[in-house]
């Protein structure tokens, strides 16, 4: 039973890393940006960037930090264009909508929180591909699409998990033994 627990445990941990997500738009949309922070938690900063962005320099996607946006720091193309899409944040909802995407909005964007007064934390990742061709890949409403590695190790771990659990399960009258016969006392 401890070893379920462990794979369990694994397999959490294994699903609570950030997942990159890919999202193909056409030129005009507005694009939710998903980002889920660990419910519960007391979010005191929000940001979202491009690391093609220098923050230093060109600012931020969004900015928002004791209850307020700060766009100041926000790099000028995304001013007036990005809003949360809660305003409470509600269950850790820390997600935004970009809206009437361009051309060079065509990049990949993180979502980094800071929860309960700590450092930073990257949430999420999202390669945003805006395109005129008239054919979109992704989904609009920010839809994941996760890639084939990932459902492999997923099915890798669950699989791995079950064989160890039935190994444990195992009675000792059950064991296989390997080698030569152990001679039994009666």
């Amino acid at each position: 039973m401890p070893t379920l627990t462990f794979s369990l445990c694994l397999l959490a941990c294994f699903l609570s890393f950030s997942v990159s997500t890919e999202i193909t738009v056409k030129p005009g949309d507005d694009v939710p940006l998903q980002c889920q922070s660990p419910r519960g938690a007391t979010i005191t900063a929000l940001k979202w960037s491009r690391p093609d962005l220098n923050p230093d320099t060109d600012g931020y996607v969004f900015f928002f930090r004791d209850d307020r946006l700060y766009e100041n720091y926000q790099h000028p193309s995304f001013r007036g264009r990005v809003q949360l899409r809660d305003p409470e944040m509600k269950d850790g909802n820390v997600s935004v909508i970009l809206k009437n995407v361009i051309i060079n909005d065509t990049g990949r964007y993180e979502c980094i929180v800071s929860m309960n007064s700590k450092g930073f934390e990257l949430m999420n990742t999202i390669n945003l591909t805006v395109t005129d061709s008239g054919q979109t890949e992704g989904h609009k409403d920010g839809g994941l699409t996760v890639g084939l590695p990932v459902a492999a190790v997923l099915v890798v771990a669950v699989i791995v998990g079950f064989v160890i659990y039935r190994k444990c399960r195992q009675r000792p009258d059950q064991q296989v033994h390997y080698g030569a016969p152990v001679p039994q006392q009666v």
